[in-house]
């Protein structure tokens, strides 16, 4: 196998550059969806710890869902429902044949929802970690619902929630491979077709899984740096 890494290389006829640029892409289309996640997430544990029964009924069924079918059901459903749906407008509009959603925004969106489902639970369990006497002492200090959020919940809050994030994340990078199905040329694809072309298929898919390794090796680094800045001054037991 070791005559074969020129085809990893970044030479004529080498599949580095290639490689790279799909690293990239399943970079993106990890943080994106996740960031997406976030949104979704933040309404889900919002709804979760609602006092009202509707806003908490949503919420359990957001998660039970998305959290109970498989993701790659959950693309694969929001890739040609979302295609049926467009199609069935265009045609409204006059226009013949079948119209596909993006591969992009429809992986952005499907591992959006999917991670949203895990992150609300983490958001919900890191506002339930915050001791309550904090939130009498912020207003005892007569703060307004947007400063103690401000400048005492939503800090001590992602101080729980970093560690439950950072594995979420994990969980969106892995994921993000199962978009190839769609069409997406990120780093699983793009070693699939680098496999098919050169025949070398271990060698493909090996170098993908070194990339995968370093993509979540930085960006895990990325959250314990975080998790060390938001435990400042916390004495630990």
């Amino acid at each position: 196998m070791l005559e074969k890494l020129y085809l990893l290389g970044f030479a004529e006829g080498g599949w580095g550059a290639a490689l790279l640029g799909a690293a990239a892409m399943t970079l993106l289309l990890s943080i994106l969806g996740f960031l997406l996640g976030a949104v979704f997430g933040t309404l889900g544990a919002s709804g979760a710890l609602s006092s009202k029964r509707l806003p908490r009924s949503l919420a359990s069924a957001y998660g039970t869902v998305f959290r109970g079918v498989p993701d790659l059901l959950t693309i694969y459903l929001f890739y040609y429902g979302g295609s049926v749906a467009l199609t069935a407008i265009a045609k409204s509009f006059g226009s013949d044949g079948f119209v596909g959603l993006p591969s992009l925004a429809t992986g952005v969106i499907a591992i959006g929802i999917i991670s949203g489902a895990y992150q609300a639970e983490v958001y919900r369990g890191a506002y339930l970690a915050v001791e309550r006497g904090q939130f009498d002492a912020a207003k005892a200090l007569a703060l307004s619902r947007l400063q103690m959020l401000r400048l005492i919940i939503i800090p001590q809050l992602m101080r729980h929630a970093i560690p439950g994030l950072s594995n979420v994340w994990q969980l969106v990078l892995k994921d993000s491979a199962l978009i190839s199905v769609i069409g997406l040329v990120e780093l699983m694809r793009q070693a699939q077709i680098g496999a098919g072309s050169t025949r070398e298929p271990f060698l493909f898919y090996l170098a993908a899984a070194g990339l995968y390794f370093v993509i979540a090796g930085i960006t895990g680094q990325v959250f314990r740096v975080a998790e060390t800045r938001t435990s400042r001054g916390i004495m630990h037991r």
